[in-house]
């Protein structure tokens, strides 16, 4: 039996030191599952003291602390000036840069049959924060060359960018069925947290390892736990438009209170149907066995869908999200009337910036007045990125050619594209380019994509039309 004495918001984490310490010499196993795969994982099922901490207090304790490295340029200025030129050299692209360079944001290769028009997206590619997340971690390799380093999962969702981590000798921390093995992890090592943020559960672990964080969180995902903090203040359940098994949707879920994921407008109309009690709508028990894996500890629909908060994964689509939070008001109105509707519902803009403008410039690329010159799209980017499938969904939703790639080998030199679907199934399709005549191709990348990567796919495309032997 473990007593931790104290009160406030103290005495919790501290209980949860204690069950942590416990739970090591206990089951080291146990402590390998504690921030593994779901939302639901086996550490989330804490005492009641603990889960009803102010986690916002808690995380500003841990991030406080003089071995948690976070913000802009937390290391020497030189580091991050030579880390910043390094970055500029190999993640730019020479195609890339004629485009932007262009009035009409296009250029040309080759001639007659073997010509090839590319016209790249008024915006697309490297945001802001995956550009400072990737300078963070690059720094910290620099800052640490000799300490062993660590981290908890790919920094973004593009191969290219964790391969270059991996030559660093950032060692990835291993998955397991149980969880992750944070059991690798020794004292005065150094650990990266990702763009996409870490568990609560994650923070509290490390804190409690000798060991130095370097968090490269987006502050685009940490607005959205501000935001999960207000509704928890409030007593409203988060109901989150997200997909439950992603990074960024177990960091965020691991800060609120009271929450349910839901995935799309489908899964969003069965919460609302539940709400408003409709006839046939899921029963209390099938709710709970449908949405298992996606909503809180002692989770109860008839308590906790009365007062109701909207939140996201930053880089959903923007306007399925907006869809959601309006279905859902209309719920609360229903069910509980028009004046209890800014008691029962809340909702706040947490989709990023960078995630709408370019799903705004990929649909005024396809619907707009030069979209009939388009004869495909390549869509460029990691196949895990949520952004980057959300740029597919856009143009093949308005029946365009597109094909989301995540590295130029997709492309064969047998004129086949190996090409990630809306559905998330993968295949090969053939004779994808046409080889005899001059074509237009449109051209986006998602938030986790540099320069480089579209550059090496651009230069298959133009290699293909090059040596086509039947062009005229």
């Amino acid at each position: 039996v473990i007593f931790a004495i104290g009160h406030g918001h103290g005495a919790a984490p501290l209980a949860y030191k204690c069950f942590r310490a416990w739970m090591r010499v206990a089951d080291r196993k146990t402590v390998c599952a504690c921030c593994g795969g779901g939302v639901r994982s086996a550490s989330a099922r804490m005492d009641a003291d603990v889960a009803a901490m102010d986690k916002k207090a808690e995380r500003r304790r841990i991030m406080g602390q003089d071995k948690y490295k976070r913000g802009g340029r937390p290391f020497d200025g030189e580091i991050h000036n030579s880390v910043t030129k390094k970055m500029s050299a190999a993640f730019k692209g020479e195609l890339v840069e004629q485009m932007k360079q262009s009035e009409a944001r296009d250029v040309i290769k080759g001639e007659g049959g073997r010509q090839v028009r590319f016209r790249l997206a008024q915006e697309y590619g490297f945001c802001w924060g995956v550009d400072r997340s990737i300078e963070l971690a690059w720094a910290a390799r620099d800052a640490y060359p000799d300490k062993v380093m660590h981290i908890t999962n790919e920094l973004i969702h593009n191969p290219a960018v964790n391969e270059m981590l991996e030559d660093m000798d950032v060692k990835f921390i291993e998955k397991t069925e149980q969880g992750k093995r944070f059991d690798t992890v020794e004292d005065g090592e150094v650990v990266i947290l990702p763009a996409f943020g870490a568990s609560l559960e994650e923070m509290q672990l490390l804190d409690s390892k000798g060991v130095t964080v370097v968090d490269t969180t987006c502050p685009w995902v940490s607005k959205v736990w501000t935001t999960v903090d207000k509704y928890t203040k409030a007593e409203r359940t988060t109901v989150m438009h997200g997909k439950w098994q992603h990074e960024e949707s177990i960091a965020t879920a691991s800060m609120a209170g009271n929450y349910i994921i839901v995935k799309d407008m489908a899964e969003a109309e069965e919460i609302a149907a539940y709400i408003m009690q409709e006839p046939g709508c899921l029963t209390d028990e099938e709710l709970l066995e449908k949405y298992k894996n996606a909503i809180s500890v002692g989770f109860d629909p008839k308590k906790h869908l009365r007062r109701i908060g909207i939140a996201n994964q930053t880089t959903m689509y923007k306007k399925e999200t907006q869809a959601i939070g309006r279905l859902l008001e209309k719920a609360m109105v229903t069910r509980y009337g028009p004046e209890k509707a800014t008691e029962n519902f809340a909702a706040f803009d947490t989709i990023c910036d960078a995630t709408q403008v370019r799903q705004d410039a990929i649909t005024d690329m396809t619907l707009g007045d030069d979209a009939a010159d388009l004869e495909m799209i390549l869509v460029v980017g990691g196949w895990d990125s949520s952004n980057t499938g959300h740029l597919l969904e856009i143009p093949v939703h308005h029946g365009k050619v597109a094909y989301h790639i995540n590295k130029a080998s997709c492309i064969k030199e047998d004129n086949t594209i190996t090409h990630r679907n809306v559905d998330g199934t993968v295949e090969t399709t053939t004779d994808f380019l046409p080889l005899d005549r001059a074509i237009t191709i449109g051209v986006t990348s998602g938030a986790s994509t540099p320069d480089s990567v579209v550059q090496e796919v651009l230069e298959r495309v133009v290699l293909l039309k090059t040596l086509a032997p039947d062009a005229q």
